[in-house]
């Protein structure tokens, strides 16, 4: 997006000054625009380094004491770079500020006048007593999109508990879901789905809320509370048995929870999913048995349905009869939808990953290499350029002051006072 947006905004809006958009002009669809990142942990960062790897100068103030998520680094030698942070903060640069003394709160409110995005997550009530909630930054500079990330929402019953992602996936039902018919114990989906789903969700929201703005619609302040993000992204399959209340046999309709199966071969573990009778007569054919094709009880949907069972104690049996090297080119063959349960080490040199240039690898000059998944849109009129590394802890403190008009002097005193 061209950055067009300071003609639009309140003449009370200061512009980035040219330098400062130069060395933040990192190419890609959203180059030209500021993004003030004052989040920690994942929700709110990766949400910022989504619209940093699109071209966004994303600046992340930081406490004095650095995002959470760099305390991950226990060894010393990591330099408070952990492999949490360096995924949630390429492509951006780091100030550290005291946002509670009055000379780090006028520093910040300076960084936002000229800013198109505030990002912030902190618990509801905070930003407010810290002088920089959406008024304030809207007073400055009314252009603001000011989106403010928490676990509930500003008010309600919960709006004050700690939280994390775990919490909000037993309270919107991923955590029910998580139950293997061979072995029915339910169990987290154990990875951040909750805050990553809130954080693409937030980049989305920004990026619309910009499309807005172009449209004279001005700054607004974005209202995202995990749960109910967690409860979106999970209910178009989550909830497919619960979503029609007029149906009399929902009970009864098997879900995707019900018929995704992790099935053993005679030397290792294949996902497999047949969507359609001829996808699972494939199946058949593909495990050498043909003849089941022609059984009466599998030979159409409301058959397949009643016998949903048995069908998988059999095709299980017969998949551990084969090894999966061999079985794979059978399966591809009947095209039948299948991949091999991958460890971390064998993701990297997988096929089609290495076709695609998922990953790279590049080195740090504070830990050394790097492995990194590349922004997965492909933009073919603004191509995204490789971002920055992830800053150290106020690696970019005097540039960014500087380009807020700050002098070596007034600089220097910020620092002697502790503010950054």
């Amino acid at each position: 997006m061209a950055d067009t947006s300071s003609a639009r905004r309140s003449s009370t809006t200061s512009a980035v000054p040219a330098a400062a958009k130069a060395a933040g002009d990192r190419g890609g669809p959203l180059s030209g625009l500021r993004v003030v990142d004052f989040s920690a942990v994942v929700s709110g960062p990766l949400a910022a380094m989504w619209l940093a790897e699109q071209g966004a100068d994303v600046i992340k103030v930081e406490t004095m004491a650095g995002d959470v998520t760099r305390g991950f680094a226990l060894a010393a030698e990591l330099n408070g770079m952990a492999g949490l942070f360096t995924n949630c903060n390429r492509g951006k640069r780091s100030i550290r500020l005291d946002v509670t003394k009055p000379a780090g709160r006028d520093v910040f409110l300076d960084l936002c006048r000229g800013a198109d995005v505030l990002i912030q997550n902190w618990r509801p009530g905070v930003v407010e007593r810290l002088g920089v909630g959406y008024d304030d930054l809207a007073a400055v500079n009314p252009g603001i999109i000011y989106a403010s990330i928490s676990g509930y929402g500003p008010d309600g019953p919960y709006a004050e508990r700690r939280v994390y992602d775990p919490i909000i996936q037993g309270l919107t039902g991923h955590v029910a879901v998580q139950r293997n018919p061979e072995i029915p114990f339910l169990d987290l989906v154990r990875t951040i789905v909750c805050d990553k789903a809130t954080a693409l969700t937030t980049a989305g929201g920004v990026c619309a809320a910009l499309f807005a703005r172009e449209r004279g619609a001005g700054g607004q302040h974005l209202v995202v509370p995990m749960l109910d993000t967690a409860l979106a992204f999970f209910f178009p399959d989550g909830y497919q048995s619960k979503a029609l209340l007029d149906d009399a046999q929902a009970d009864s309709r098997p879900t995707l929870a019900q018929v995704y199966r992790l099935s053993s071969t005679a030397d290792g573990q294949i996902v497999y999913f047949t969507a359609t009778v001829d996808e699972l007569h494939s199946l058949f054919r593909a495990l050498g048995h043909s003849d089941w094709t022609s059984d009466p009880r599998y030979c159409d949907a409301a058959g397949v349905r009643a016998n949903r069972e048995e069908i998988g104690v059999m095709v299980a049996s017969a998949l551990e009869s084969w090894a999966t090297g061999d079985l794979a080119p059978r399966l591809e063959a009947e095209q039948v939808a299948f991949g091999p349960v991958l460890d971390l080490d064998q993701v990297q040199h997988d096929a089609q990953v290495l076709h695609n240039g998922v990953l790279r690898t590049r080195h740090h000059p504070a830990i050394g290499r790097l492995l990194e998944a590349r922004h997965p849109v492909r933009f073919s009129a603004t191509p995204i350029a490789v971002p920055r590394l992830a800053p150290r802890l106020g690696e970019h403190g005097e540039e960014i002051l500087g380009e807020i008009g700050r002098d070596a002097a007034s600089i220097a005193e910020l620092r002697r006072a502790g503010v950054i």
